[in-house]
C-alpha cells in the first residue's frame, strides 16, 4: 500500500490517496479535482472509492463529483442527512477497495457523525489511519463549528475518539485532513515527520496526556474566531454542490468596475499590497493573491454579495477563481487592469524603521489587526486592537488621526489598510514582520494570562 498526500495549502488541508498499485481510495478531496486526478494518473491507478470523514465546515467537498466522474463509490456516514445517494457506512464496517481493506471507525467530536478510516492490506504491513478532523498532529479538530450548544459535549467526544484511535497499533501511520492552516484545527498543529505514526502522538498530543475535563476546558478556551463563510459550507455539502462545475466568471469593463463600486459591490484587487498602495481603484479592497486569499475574501465579503476581481496579471485569475470556488464562491466578475489605466487612490507604506523614525508630534493611531491570541502575547503599548475581520464594523469607533496599521507579516495589515482607506481614513500600512519590533527594541507590553 502507498499513501500519497495531496496538499491543499489554499484551504490549509490535505487530501489523501491510498492505493495498492491498481486501485485507489481518495479521502477528503477538495472541489477542485485536478491535483487528485493527476496524482492518480501519475500513480497509474484507477479511483475505486472516495470517502469523506465528515461533512466539511471549511470547504466544498469534491468527493461526490469525483466519485461520479470515475464511477466510484462515495463513502459517507450513514447517519448524515444529505440530498444525494451515497454508500452509507457505520462504525465497524469493512469496505474493500481493490486489495485494500477499509475499516470504518466512528470518531465523533469534530462533528457529530465524524468517522476515521483505517486502511491496510490483508497480506500484512502496518495500517494507515485517515483521521480527518479527529486526531491531528499535536492537536485535534475544533468542536465548536456545528452548534455552540454542542461544543463541550463534542469536546468530550473528541477526547474519547482520539484515545480510541490511539489504541490502534502504534506503528499505524497518521494522516489527518486538518492541521495545516485551516481554522478547523483547535490549535496550530505540530510539524509532522515525513512518516508520522500514532506512536509519535502518545506522549506529546494534549488530548492523549490530559484528563478529560481539564482537556475540554483548555480546548474550548483556546478556540479562536471562525471565518464567516464556514457557516455556509455544511449546507452546501449536504446539498452536494461539489458535484457540479462552478459557474463561470464574467469579464467586465472598467466602466463596469466603477458601477460596481458605486453599487456597493466588493471590488477585490489581487495585486501585491505594495503595488496596490501605489495606485488603485478608489473604493476597492486589496486581498493580495496567495494561499490565504480565499479565506479572507470569504471571511470579509458578506455571503451572496457581488464580487469583482481586479488584477494586472491575467495568469492570477485562474487560481484565484479556483480557490474561491473551493469555498463555494463562483460566477464573479473579473477585470484585467490596462497598463495605462488611471488608478488615482494611494496611501503610504513603511516598515518598523519608518515607524520608529516618524515625527513624534503627529497624531498617530496604531491599529493592530492580528488575532486575539497574538495580541495577548505582546503588542505596542499605544496600539488599539481590532482583528482584521472586525475592521470594517469597528472602523467608526477608531479615534481621529492617521491610522498606522500593522499585523505579523504585513499581509493582513494590507487588507485592513485598504478597508480603512475605502472608508475615507488616512492610513499608513506598516508592511513589516512583527519580529522586527524586537530587533529594533521597540517597546511592547503583554497582557498576563
Amino acid at each position: 500500500m502507498q499513501v500519497l498526500a495531496i496538499d491543499v495549502p489554499e484551504l490549509g488541508n490535505r487530501c489523501h490517496l491510498a492505493h495498492d498499485g491498481r486501485t485507489a481510495l481518495v479521502v477528503d478531496p477538495p472541489r477542485d479535482l485536478h491535483a487528485v486526478e493527476r496524482a492518480a494518473e501519475e500513480a497509474g491507478v484507477v479511483i475505486g472509492a472516495v470517502a469523506d470523514t465528515h461533512i466539511h465546515n471549511d470547504y466544498v467537498s469534491g468527493a461526490l463529483g469525483l466519485a461520479r466522474r470515475h464511477g466510484a463509490d462515495y463513502l459517507l456516514c450513514a447517519d448524515e442527512r444529505v440530498d444525494f445517494e451515497r454508500v452509507g457506512v457505520r462504525n465497524g464496517d469493512l469496505v474493500t477497495v481493490g486489495s485494500l481493506e477499509v475499516q470504518v471507525i466512528a470518531t465523533p467530536g469534530h462533528t457529530r457523525h465524524h468517522q476515521a478510516f483505517a486502511v491496510c492490506e490483508p497480506a500484512g504491513g502496518h495500517a494507515a489511519l485517515f483521521s480527518g478532523g479527529s486526531l491531528l498532529h499535536g492537536t485535534v479538530g475544533r468542536t465548536d463549528l456545528v452548534d455552540d450548544r454542542l461544543t463541550h459535549d463534542l469536546a468530550r467526544a473528541q477526547w474519547a475518539s482520539a484515545r480510541l484511535l490511539a489504541d490502534l497499533d502504534p506503528l499505524t501511520t497518521l494522516h489527518p485532513t486538518h492541521g495545516f492552516g485551516s481554522f478547523c484545527a483547535a490549535t496550530s498543529a505540530s510539524v509532522s515527520p515525513a512518516v508520522a505514526t500514532l506512536a509519535d502522538q502518545l506522549s506529546t498530543n494534549p488530548v492523549l496526556i490530559t484528563p478529560r475535563e481539564r482537556f475540554v476546558t483548555e480546548l474550548v478556551a483556546g478556540f479562536g474566531p471562525v471565518p464567516d463563510y464556514y457557516q455556509h459550507m455544511a449546507p452546501l455539502n449536504r446539498a452536494g454542490v461539489g458535484r457540479a462545475l462552478p459557474r463561470s466568471a464574467r469579464a467586465v469593463t472598467a466602466e463596469d468596475v466603477t458601477d460596481a463600486v458605486l453599487g456597493g459591490a466588493w471590488v477585490v484587487d489581487l495585486r501585491t499590497r505594495a503595488t496596490y498602495a501605489e495606485g488603485h481603484v478608489a473604493g476597492s479592497v486589496n486581498v493580495e493573491y496567495g494561499t490565504q486569499f480565499a479565506t479572507y475574501v470569504g471571511w470579509l465579503v458578506p455571503w451572496h454579495d457581488d464580487i469583482v476581481l481586479l488584477t494586472d496579471s491575467p495568469a492570477l485569475l485562474e487560481p484565484a477563481l479556483r480557490d474561491l470556488a473551493n469555498i463555494g464562491i463562483d460566477g464573479v466578475g473579473t477585470h484585467v487592469l490596462a497598463r495605462d489605466e488611471h488608478l488615482p487612490a494611494t496611501y503610504r507604506r513603511t516598515d518598523w524603521d519608518g515607524f520608529r523614525a516618524a515625527d513624534p508630534t503627529i497624531i498617530r493611531v496604531v491599529v493592530d489587526v492580528r488575532q486575539q491570541d497574538e495580541w495577548l502575547e505582546g503588542h505596542l503599548p499605544s496600539a488599539i486592537h481590532v482583528a482584521v475581520q472586525d475592521v470594517e464594523s469597528r472602523a467608526a469607533t477608531l479615534p481621529p488621526g492617521e491610522l498606522w496599521v500593522h499585523c505579523r507579516s504585513g499581509y493582513r495589515a494590507g487588507i485592513a489598510a485598504s478597508l480603512l482607506h475605502r472608508l475615507g481614513r488616512s492610513v499608513v500600512h506598516v508592511d513589516d514582520t512583527w519580529d522586527r519590533v524586537g530587533e529594533l527594541a521597540i517597546p511592547t507590553t503583554q497582557i498576563a494570562a
